[in-house]
């Protein structure tokens, strides 16, 4: 069986999503779909089922806290890490409040996004 994670990326920044899937193609992570604004990620999630899924706060359409409680509404088992330029603590508190497993701020490095994902997964980095 193989040990591979389903991870669905959410960002309104392409070069954010690049980063993170590029970062993480050396964790047993299966990269099954990217998305830009909230609305698309909802649709997306419902059709994939990702186990894990990295997620913007900032959108076009809908928010990433809204875009949260939805998916957790979907599946409440999956693990999902929020990577936002709004890295204040009222939204990483509110986030975590929410159901997300993980908070990141932006700018990030891909040693901290590691190491955070291998907090998330139960991985470990590398």
């Amino acid at each position: 069986m193989s040990n591979t994670k389903k991870l669905m990326i959410v960002d309104d920044s392409s070069i954010i999503r690049q980063m993170i899937e590029n970062s993480l193609t050396s964790q047993n992570i299966e990269v099954v779909g990217t998305a830009a604004d909230g609305k698309a990620a909802i649709e997306l999630f419902k059709e994939l089922r990702p186990e894990i899924v990295t997620l913007d706060i900032t959108m076009p359409e809908i928010d990433g806290l809204t875009v949260l409680e939805e998916l957790l509404k979907i599946d409440p088992d999956v693990k999902i890490m929020v990577i936002t330029a709004l890295s204040d603590k009222s939204t990483g508190i509110k986030a975590i409040k929410l159901g997300a497993k993980s908070f990141l701020g932006k700018p990030f490095t891909e040693e901290k996004l590691k190491k955070n994902f291998a907090r998330l997964t139960g991985m470990s980095a590398k």
